[in-house]
């Protein structure tokens, strides 16, 4: 079972930043074979949705009020450790995070930057399709919106 936590940046702890940090990298950088700058100045204004399995953190994602990153709300970093994505953790941590987007900021319009390869995930969770695939650093993307 997930047990699921939104934080500012300054409510993590400096043990929950490095393992976020180091889910991230796990994900994003070593197993996407992705040299990308993941510390991008961002997530000091975001919030951060958690996901810990006893008290490990296994799934992650940043959230953004409408013009903070986009013009609508967001969601990004959408992250499950690799041997814990049989569980739909992916699920979970999305569906606390737009819950997590209409408590905070008051929203149910959300636009995100999707890996390609992820369309039918968001798809089940309500994302619609925006326009052309995009490369984000050398990753095919596609915005989605979800209203």
């Amino acid at each position: 079972m997930l047990e699921i936590k939104v934080k500012s940046f300054k409510e993590l702890t400096k043990n929950e930043l490095y393992n976020i940090l180091q889910l991230r990298s796990e994900v994003f950088v070593v197993e996407q074979d992705c040299v990308y700058q993941d510390l991008d100045g961002k997530d000091e204004k975001s919030l951060h949705v958690i996901g810990f399995k006893n008290k490990k953190v296994v799934a992650y994602t940043r959230i953004f009020k409408p013009g903070d990153y986009f013009e609508l709300a967001s969601i990004g970093r959408v992250v499950v450790a690799k041997n814990e994505r049989h569980h739909k953790y992916g699920f979970d941590i999305m569906n606390a995070s737009i819950e997590a987007i209409k408590k905070y900021f008051k929203e149910t319009s959300i636009k995100i930057s999707a890996q390609v390869y992820l369309k039918n995930f968001y798809n089940n969770l309500g994302f619609k399709s925006l326009g052309n695939e995009y490369l984000e650093d050398n990753i095919p993307h596609i915005a989605m919106i979800k209203n």
